[in-house]
Parts: structure tokens; sequence; C-alpha cells
């Protein structure tokens, strides 16, 4: 499957949109592994959140599909956009509700030591990558899910390798001082 190509896109999308199941299938398997992989790097790794997200991920496409419109951007990308904000919303929920949890008694269904650790940090990279701007968590996407090179974000971005590198740098630090913080 062409990945953007906008006429091959809105083909699907209109097959879809006729109640094409087999189109619906084709298009979902062409991306699922992918938007799998944003979605669990976007949620620090944490399984059951990346379940959740995933999951009104697609349901939300399935619902807006009508407003998917190829001359826009990429399949691909408009998914991203939505998984971007449920697991924005989802993290902040999370946060709200393990405000209000208390233990009934000292270790009541609570994972020992090492798994807290674990999975209070991977919560917290979570919540810095939901609090950045757009534009530093797709440069660090880029670089250490894609793993792409500088010179290959640069090309995609239409910019020079050393503005990517000082964009990195920027995206970066801001992604460190939000994870120190432990702010959402």
């Amino acid at each position: 499957m062409s990945d953007g190509d906008p006429w091959h896109e809105r083909a699907i999308r209109d097959a879809v949109l006729a109640g094409d199941a087999t189109a619906w299938r084709q298009w979902f398997d062409a991306h699922y592994e992918r938007l799998a992989d944003y979605v669990r790097w976007r949620c620090g790794g944490l399984r059951d959140l990346t379940d959740d997200v995933l999951q009104e991920t697609w349901l939300t496409a399935v619902r807006r599909v009508r407003a998917f419109d190829p001359a826009r951007g990429a399949f691909f990308h408009w998914l991203c956009g939505i998984a971007s904000n449920v697991a924005r919303n989802a993290i902040r929920a999370r946060y709200r509700r393990n405000a209000r949890i208390r233990p009934l008694a000292p270790g009541d269904d609570r994972p020992g030591p090492d798994a807290r650790a674990e999975v209070e940090k991977a919560e917290r990279v979570a919540a810095a990558l939901a609090a950045l701007p757009d534009h530093y968590e797709a440069v660090l996407r880029a670089k250490y899910l894609d793993r792409q090179t500088a010179d290959e974000i640069a090309a995609a971005r239409n910019d020079s390798p050393k503005a990517v590198e000082s964009l990195l740098a920027r995206a970066r630090q801001a992604f460190r001082v939000i994870y120190e913080d432990g702010h959402e």
C-alpha cells in the first residue's frame, strides 16, 4: 500500500465510505503495526495504556473517517494525530485517577518497589511526551522511534541537517525539563 499517495488513499477512503469491509481491513492491516509502535512510544511502553489508546484511536478513526482528507496528509499521519490527542487525554485522566486512589492497607494490590518505579518512570515519559509541543514530539519520534538520521529528518522536513540537530537539542531539553519536573 502506498503510504501518503493522495489518489490511492482517496480511493480507499471512498471504498470504505461505500461500505467495502475489505478495503477497511486492508487499510487497517497496512497501518496497524506502525501505529501500535507509535502509540507504544507515546505511552512510555505502558502496555495497558497503549492498548487503551490504540483501541480508542481506531474507534475514533472509524467514527470520523469522513473527516479524513487525503489532500491534507497521509492516513497514517491522520491516525497519529488522533492517537496523540487520545494519549494526551488518557495520560491526564490517569494522573487524575491516581491522585484520587488510595490503597486500603499498606501494600494492597501494589506492585513491588522495582515494578512500581518502572511504571512511574514510564508514566512520566508518557506524560512528558504528551506535554511537548507537536514539532518537538515529531522530531523526537523521527529520531528515536523511526530511527532516522538528522540528514533523513532534514530531507523530510525540507530543512538543513544543522537546523534539525538544533531542533533535536531543543526538543531533548524540553523533554528533560518536563520529565524532571514531573508535570503532566
